[in-house]
């Protein structure tokens, strides 16, 4: 008889900021063996309970041997990966019949047309979603958690707030709720998808989301929630800082032009500011609702993010 649960999971970019999230998160559940997919020539390290398994990617066939068996596959990979990289992982899937693929999303809502359309980085997660669907050996789950919190608040270009220059541009009046998720949260998310029954007569199973989007989030605030916590966990106050307003589509098409010429420190400007345009389109929380609950995910506390990510940023500059 068929398990009614995943045991077995593989997951690429298992060393990154989120990959490694999600290992930890797996392992910490104890219902889950977790195998990494890597290059021979990787330099990632990975706790003593994961098992490594290096493939060749001008070699399919090494994929599909190291994903043969496995119940899910988890794919992490960054914005400037090679675009055919996802679909050489989903196609070596539904070779070796994985039932369940997380693809490469963990972002805003690639679901949501407007931020697919203006937002370059998002424009191959629907692709990739058709192709699963059409080879039709897998069934995905989109994981949508939203900006990360802590990383990009210690990128001040990112939320337009430096809270060690004690500097903030705020997009428009600066209320503007978006849903955002620590790293960490991320990690949970996937823990609590893959350690559902697959199917159950309640609900509450991975079945619910076959072929779907999942919405998780550890916070929906607006710039100016960010700024108050800055203010809390730096002792300081509105006025010891710099504060400047500035129409949020203006900072937007600053990042489009920024793309066209290659500037990269730039580029955050176009991906990052989208979110906060008034069409609620980073607000998926009231748009669509959250699985949250289904997925057992605990309240966070932001004041503690905010300090996560004052400390990256204090690194950050070193």
């Amino acid at each position: 008889m068929a398990s009614n649960h995943i045991r077995k999971v593989a997951i690429v970019g298992a060393g990154g900021n989120i990959g490694s999230r999600i290992v930890d998160a797996l392992l910490a559940t104890g219902k889950h063996t977790v195998t990494a997919i890597t290059r021979k020539d990787t330099t990632s390290k990975f706790p003593e309970k994961v098992m490594p398994v290096y493939v060749d990617y001008n070699e399919p066939e090494t994929i599909f041997n190291a994903l043969r068996g496995q119940g899910a596959l988890i794919i992490t990979v960054g914005f400037f990966a090679p675009k055919n990289l996802s679909t050489l992982l989903v196609q070596a899937a539904a070779e070796a019949e994985v039932p369940w693929i997380l693809p490469s999303e963990w972002s805003p809502d690639s679901a949501h047309e407007g931020l697919v359309r203006d937002i370059s980085s998002l424009q191959n997660m629907p692709i990739v979603r058709e192709e699963i669907k059409m080879l039709g050996k897998s069934s995905y789950v989109a994981l949508c958690c939203g900006l990360w919190y802590e990383w990009c608040l210690s990128t001040p270009v990112l939320f337009g707030i430096d809270c060690l220059g004690r500097k903030a541009t705020l997009f428009d009046d600066g209320n503007t709720k978006i849903n955002t998720s620590t790293l960490a949260q991320v990690g949970r998310s996937v823990a609590g998808l893959l350690s559902l029954p697959i199917k159950s007569e309640d609900g509450a199973c991975l079945d619910r989301f076959r072929n779907r989007h999942v919405y998780t989030s550890s916070f929906c605030i607006s710039q100016n929630d960010m700024l108050e916590s800055a203010f809390r966990v730096t002792g300081t106050d509105r006025t010891q800082w710099t504060i400047e307003n500035r129409p949020v589509e203006e900072y937007y098409n600053e990042g489009v032009a920024a793309r066209r010429q290659g500037t990269m420190r730039e580029i955050g400007r176009q991906v990052y500011s989208r979110v906060f345009f008034d069409d609620d389109s980073g607000n998926f929380e009231k748009r669509v609702g959250l699985a949250n609950e289904i997925l057992n995910l605990s309240g966070e506390d932001l004041d503690e993010a905010t300090a996560t990510a004052i400390s990256l940023q204090r690194q950050t500059d070193l």
